[in-house]
């Protein structure tokens, strides 16, 4: 059963897991469920997905039960009045804060794209990783001002601190770490909250993180240790 988060009656929002494809796609042609067909079949009613999160992303997913409310809240998300906001675990210790201004490339076409980011928690654990003795990691806040293409994904690996378990974006060897030594090969980024105006109220929907996403920030914080 999709967990679900929110519901009115021309809209609804679930937590998507890690791994559930919002619909079918030619570019993944072994997944056998999808979001939207789970979903119809769990409310019997049909649904429409009014955005897209990863494959690979867990979190908030919002879905209209009729025509109408979907182009009206497809116009939110494209007028940029939505604010969504993420939750990642990144490699190395990330800056305070910061603004990534970095245009993407999608089938050919270049479009100007733009991420905030906030850093939380920082992590330093005694597990050697190529020529460091120790590796290190922080738990960060991402807000999109656009949404393109793997942004949140693309950015990070721009400024050199990938999410852990992104591919292709990320670091292989890090990913290839926390597969052997922590059974853990999962993205770690979350879709923690959607904020918007419906129908004259403010509407905020948040999704806690799965179980795998708590489980590494478990084994980051008891195996933390201090740092210079």
């Amino acid at each position: 059963m999709l967990e679900i988060l929110a519901e009115q009656n021309d809209w609804i929002a679930i937590n998507k897991p890690h791994g559930l494809l919002v619909h079918k796609s030619r570019i993944a042609r072994d997944a056998t469920e999808f979001a939207v067909q789970l979903l119809r079949d769990q409310i019997q009613q049909v649904v429409y997905p009014v955005h897209r999160l990863d494959r690979k992303t867990g979190g908030v997913l919002l879905f209209a039960k009729n025509k109408a409310t979907n182009a009206e809240l497809q116009a939110l998300f494209r007028e940029r009045t939505v604010q969504k906001t993420y939750k990642a675990i990144v490699r190395g210790f990330v800056e305070e804060a910061g603004k990534i201004d970095y245009a993407l490339t999608n089938e050919d076409k270049t479009k100007e794209a733009q991420t905030h980011y906030r850093c939380l928690e920082q992590f330093e654990i005694p597990v050697a990783l190529g020529k460091f003795p120790t590796s290190r990691y922080s738990l960060v806040e991402l807000t999109p001002h656009t949404g393109r293409f793997h942004q949140l994904r693309k950015h990070m690996a721009h400024i050199f601190h990938p999410i852990i378990g992104d591919r292709p974006h990320g670091c292989n060897k890090q990913n290839r770490m926390w597969k052997q030594d922590f059974q853990m090969d999962t993205m770690l980024l979350h879709a923690e909250r959607l904020v918007f105006d419906w129908q004259g109220k403010e509407i905020l929907i948040s999704a806690n993180f799965s179980t795998e996403f708590q489980r590494v920030l478990e084994i980051l914080r008891s195996n933390s240790i201090s740092t210079i």
